[in-house]
């Protein structure tokens, strides 16, 4: 028996004596889906113009914060959890963070009279998109776990785009000869940047837990 199979051996012989309690890979998939799921709705919502009062994402946000809270709970009560606990959390805490600065970036545009140029909607595209990668990540780390890296790969790229969208799209802001334009439009760019490093913390964190669990 190989060195993977013994180690596969003995956390199901672990599993069948402290049977997991809470399915909290479904937990964290749910989060990761209703994260999606915001941010898709911000993206839809950047393109009807002129911008409506963003009240959808906060319902949604609204909603993520009760599965986190959940999870929580029910990592205190649990006996085991599939992976470290504190990286569950922080996992959890980050996917949190990408959907609460997506709700203050709508609210910022709204409430700051911003509209949505191309900069703006190639940022929260492949915030859509990178937060999906991170959704098949999660689902495939029990199932198909060979394609776990692939798809943290691929969520990575989307992120080094936006990196790159963010500092060509401030850079051509801060020759404008709008100070005021290019202070708040520049605001939202830097919000945008912030869902990005949320997002890659959170990938980070769930590309750290798989490896521990081979």
């Amino acid at each position: 028996m190989t060195g993977k199979s013994k180690v596969t051996a003995k956390i199901k012989i672990l599993d069948n004596i402290f049977p997991p309690e809470y399915d909290f890979k479904g937990m964290l998939e749910e989060q990761a889906e209703s994260t999606q799921k915001g941010v898709g709705t911000f993206v839809f919502w950047l393109r009807d113009v002129p911008l409506k009062d963003p009240r959808n994402i906060d319902k949604i946000a609204a909603e993520v914060d009760d599965l986190r809270h959940n999870l929580e709970q029910k990592m205190v009560e649990a006996f085991s959890t599939p992976f470290d606990r504190q990286d569950m959390y922080t996992l959890s805490r980050h996917m949190d963070y990408i959907l609460n600065h997506t709700k203050e970036t709508a609210r910022e545009m709204y409430s700051f009279g911003v509209s949505p140029d191309e900069a703006i909607i190639n940022m929260a595209e492949q915030i859509f998109r990178g937060t999906g990668l991170m959704v098949d990540a999660v689902r495939a780390m029990n199932n198909e776990e060979s394609k776990v890296e692939e798809y943290i790969r691929m969520a990575r790229k989307s992120m080094h785009e936006i990196d790159d969208t963010y500092i060509e799209s401030m850079a051509e802001l801060l020759h404008t000869e709008d100070p005021m334009n290019a202070l708040r439009k520049g605001e939202i760019y830097h919000h945008l940047r912030e869902i990005e490093r949320a997002l890659r913390r959170a990938v980070d964190l769930l590309h750290k837990a798989f490896l521990g669990m081979n």
